[in-house]
């Protein structure tokens, strides 16, 4: 079997798809996308596709490594998210060419299904607390929100009254037993996560997300001191060698590797068997599409430290198609109880409906983040 063709298709909401095709006519898809940069990674994918071509797609190690290890400059959103779809779409095909899921390649699954959470309100949280009763209403059993607005490294008392009086809401809302994630989302610097961090201690959180910006994580050192509630973070690591130092220094409770950009199935597995080694927690990160959902799942399967899974079902991102628009069978993905079951065809266990996809290339999409500004004019994170 050799690899003849990879194409990428930048269909709405803001998702990037790669399909690979193969002389025998097994075809493989993947997800290599970063969230405002489709073009971008489109076109790394394409520079990679020059070795690909010709390849026998079952060799997925011997490609990895060639396609990271073989460029002298590597690593990051761009390169790891380009990486990540193509071995995803291989992983599929030999899943495929074997008819047999990808987690059975991977060892087989340890769990049968995997709890889920849904978002609740948008890119600056109102009216949460309506949403989270929606969203329990429908069976799930965990939410997950913005925990703030835009935040000066110093900042009012007031914002952070206000923050809190949010989550307060939800747990009002949801009661006891509900897990409650909020995301810092990296807007919130040293000073303030501290304190805020500090008020939420009441409200029993599953976890609080990106406390501060990956690149400043030898702050949660201190922010740890203020909390006994779980500190999660990783979607902005793209490697084990990103990890690595995170994992050995102790502050994070639960890693959020996306396999959408951090290397794909292959490097993902190794990430999470590196986070149980420091009996770290995996909640793969995932507010993306049905692909990237249907890798996330594989892995899933065979990590034993996974306890949760993101899902974009419904986010406030997805205003002009939702994940399973683009499949076949949407039943693949059986939300119920608060879980979803982990797919059982062959790689990754999702039918692409090839046809709406090429409908909806057409449209296409530029998608960029807002460019948020505090009041003296100065930019933002968001």
């Amino acid at each position: 079997m050799k690899i003849t063709r990879l194409t990428t298709y930048i269909v709405p909401p803001r998702w990037l798809f790669l399909k690979v095709e193969t002389d025998e006519g097994i075809v493989g898809w993947g997800e290599p996308i970063v969230e405002g940069r489709a073009h971008s990674v489109a076109a790394a994918v394409e520079e990679l596709a020059d070795y690909l071509i010709g390849k026998d797609p079952r060799l997925i190690e011997d490609h990895w490594n060639v396609l990271y290890r073989a460029g002298f400059y590597r690593g990051g959103p761009i390169h790891m998210s380009a990486l990540a779809g193509i071995d995803q779409a291989l992983w599929d095909i030999k899943g495929k060419a074997l008819g047999v899921p990808v987690h059975a390649l991977l060892g087989g699954q340890c769990r049968e299904r995997i709890k889920v959470y849904s978002w609740i309100g948008g890119d600056r949280p109102a009216d949460v607390a309506r949403a989270a009763r929606e969203v329990v209403g429908r069976g799930f059993s965990a939410v997950k929100m913005n925990g703030t607005e835009e935040l000066q490294f110093v900042d009012s008392h007031a914002k952070i009254d206000a923050a809190v009086a949010n989550v307060a809401a939800v747990r009002e809302a949801v009661g006891p037993d509900i897990g409650i994630g909020v995301d810092f989302h990296g807007r919130v610097h040293k000073p303030m996560a501290k304190i805020l961090a500090r008020e939420l201690e009441p409200y029993r959180l599953m976890f609080i997300e990106e406390p501060v910006l990956s690149e400043n994580y030898e702050a949660l050192r201190d922010i740890r001191e203020h909390t006994s509630t779980p500190i999660a973070l990783g979607e902005r690591l793209f490697s084990r060698w990103d990890f690595k130092r995170v994992l050995a220094d102790g502050f994070v409770d639960i890693i959020q590797p996306d396999p959408s950009h951090s290397g794909g199935i292959t490097e993902t597995r190794k990430i999470a068997a590196m986070a149980e080694a420091y009996d770290v927690a995996l909640a793969l990160h995932c507010p993306l599409g049905p692909i990237a959902l249907a890798a996330n799942l594989q892995l899933d399967a065979v990590c034993y430290n996974a306890f949760i899974q993101e899902q974009s079902l419904g986010i406030h991102y997805n205003e002009s198609n939702d994940i399973l628009d683009y499949l076949a069978r949407p039943e693949v993905f059986a939300y119920r109880d608060g879980f979803v079951d982990i797919p059982q065809g062959p790689g990754l266990g999702i039918e692409v409906n090839e046809d709406y996809v090429l409908e909806r290339a057409d449209v296409g999409h530029r998608w960029r983040n807002p460019v948020w500004r505090h009041a003296d004019g100065s930019v933002a994170e968001w």
